[in-house]
């Protein structure tokens, strides 16, 4: 009997040898492809846990913590502003202020001012005296100057009123006219008429009870010596004697 091949086994050994060289190259295909997809799909889900500034390289850069507060300025729509340290120290100084001693002491002197002006005018708007004319009528002094000072001195405190004539308030010429009526002399109620009324002399001769008189004739006052006037100021003040504060007067005799 002659040995060979039998036609119906040869190819099923041939078979039984390459059936499993194929499943196993089968098999590590699909286990590359299946490691390959994990790899992919835990990429994406990496990507997508990460927070906003993750992705950001300039927020990155920073820090976590820079990050974390520049998305949250982002989400709040809010701004921010750096301001250089003397600007601010300056709009604090702007802002806040402290009031001095100095100027605590000066607003009570002001406050007791204006109550002694309010108590003088409210005791002199009841003034039912003389007038003027009463006094032109029946002097109470012969004219001089030493009378003129004494007189005028009588109504320091006496308000300052516009047109005021009686010591329920004076103007400036208001108060030499009312003075100068009580030694029989009659000025008009204006400084340039007063200034006609009497003579211009130097300043060296000048004695208290002369007439100060500005050069525009915007005020009058009864000189006091060494450079004082004693005068109704302006509104707001009163009567009272105080040092000439310019150089632009001349002074007038009466009588």
């Amino acid at each position: 009997m002659i040995q060979g091949t039998n036609p119906g086994t040869a190819p099923i050994a041939e078979a039984g040898r390459s059936t499993p060289r194929s499943a196993r190259r089968s098999t590590l295909r699909g286990t590359a492809l299946n490691v390959t997809v994990m790899a992919v799909a835990t990429g994406i889900v990496a990507t997508l846990a990460l927070p906003g500034y993750a992705v950001n390289p300039a927020a990155n850069a920073d820090g976590v913590e820079a990050a974390e507060a520049m998305a949250q300025l982002r989400s709040t729509q809010s701004q921010s502003l750096t301001v250089d340290v003397e600007a601010a120290q300056t709009v604090t100084r702007d802002q806040f202020s402290a009031t001095s001693e100095a100027e605590l002491a000066a607003a009570q002197a002001a406050a007791a001012a204006a109550e002694r002006r309010a108590q003088l005018a409210a005791s002199y708007t009841a003034y039912s005296g003389p007038t003027a004319e009463d006094h032109l009528a029946a002097p109470v002094a012969a004219y001089s100057q030493s009378a003129v000072v004494n007189i005028g001195l009588q109504y320091v405190g006496t308000p300052y009123q516009y047109g005021g004539t009686t010591p329920a308030g004076f103007d400036c010429s208001g108060f030499t006219s009312y003075v100068f009526a009580q030694v029989g002399i009659s000025l008009p109620h204006s400084v340039s008429g007063q200034a006609a009324m009497g003579t211009k002399i130097s300043r060296a001769d000048a004695v208290p009870g002369d007439l100060v008189v500005f050069n525009d004739h915007s005020h009058i006052g009864i000189y006091m010596g060494n450079g004082a006037i004693l005068d109704a100021p302006y509104p707001g003040k009163t009567v009272q004697t105080r040092q000439l504060w310019t150089d632009a007067y001349y002074i007038v005799r009466i009588g």
